[in-house]
């Protein structure tokens, strides 16, 4: 029987493989430093897991401007952390990384080959991260993924509800765009590509791509509260990172090698949120 050993647990991603999983070992923040190689050796030794699923991030994109050394000590190092301990037992690596890998330039969605130019410290951070595995471990996934969203707080569509319950009117950025892709989809496909044997570097989101006002204004539909968002420029909110206008990225290479059709961002929203029995 596999074993599976998750970090990052109490995140929303990480709780999402906990929940599909079941019985596999689950380490949060607190029980598990990534950071700490002396610990992540001594707990993958202890349990030898099949499988390692990294799901702890620092995800703080404009807090990462300040916060570099430690967003790269989790990021980074973490990671490095990680895949030795992985090589040390056996243990075949799942990771995550994001499509603020690129500076957003491109005429077109971004595909596997195409050369990552973070433009702020968080996505640098995560660059990082996937350079080193490929020097460690043969024995590897590393997964793009974007827009995160699923039974948690640390994503946008919480905080857009949280908007909407004080503000007269929502102000979200109409030129921004990626790819809303559901915590459902990460873990299903991810588990899938771990059967089916894939190795390398994928690009896991739905399909199609949207920017934050049309994704702001589905969710909010959907889910019937009537609020006017007023489309405004990114610049607007003097944030302390730059983000990446365009970086929506293809499934193409994931979806034709394990032979499946991604459903459409709007798609998998509207099936989230009958899930969770927040839709009309």
């Amino acid at each position: 029987m596999m074993k599976y050993l998750v970090t990052g647990a109490r995140g929303q991603l990480g709780a999402e493989f906990v929940k599909k999983l079941k019985d596999c070992y689950a380490f949060g923040k607190e029980e598990l430093d990534i950071s700490n190689l002396s610990e992540v050796l001594r707990v993958l030794k202890e349990l030898k897991p099949h499988v390692v699923i990294n799901c702890a991030a620092y995800n703080y994109v404009d807090k990462a401007e300040e916060e570099f050394e430690r967003a790269l000590q989790v990021n980074a190092f973490g990671v490095l952390n990680l895949a030795v301990a992985c090589k040390e037992i056996g243990a075949f690596f799942v990771h995550y990384s994001t499509d603020y890998v690129f500076d957003g330039k491109k005429e077109g969605l971004y595909i596997e080959n195409d050369r990552p130019n973070p433009i702020n410290k968080y996505g640098l951070t995560k660059y990082i991260g996937e350079e080193i595995i490929p020097k460690i471990l043969d024995n590897y996934l590393i997964f793009r993924t974007s827009w995160v969203y699923g039974e948690g707080k640390q994503n946008f569509l919480y905080k857009l509800s949280q908007w909407a319950k004080t503000q007269e009117y929502l102000r979200i950025a109409c030129d921004e765009f990626s790819v809303p892709t559901s915590t459902r989809i990460i873990v299903e496909i991810s588990l899938l590509a771990i059967e089916k044997g894939l190795t390398g570097l994928y690009h896991l989101v739905c399909s199609n791509y949207a920017s934050r006002y049309e994704w702001a204004k589905e969710y909010l539909k959907l889910i019937g509260i009537k609020k006017f968002i007023y489309p405004v420029y990114q610049t607007e909110f003097k944030l302390s990172a730059l983000r990446p206008r365009f970086s929506a990225m293809s499934n193409k290479k994931l979806s034709k090698i394990l032979d499946i059709e991604i459903p459409s961002w709007d798609e998998e929203l509207k099936r989230f949120l009958q899930r969770t029995k927040l839709c009309l």
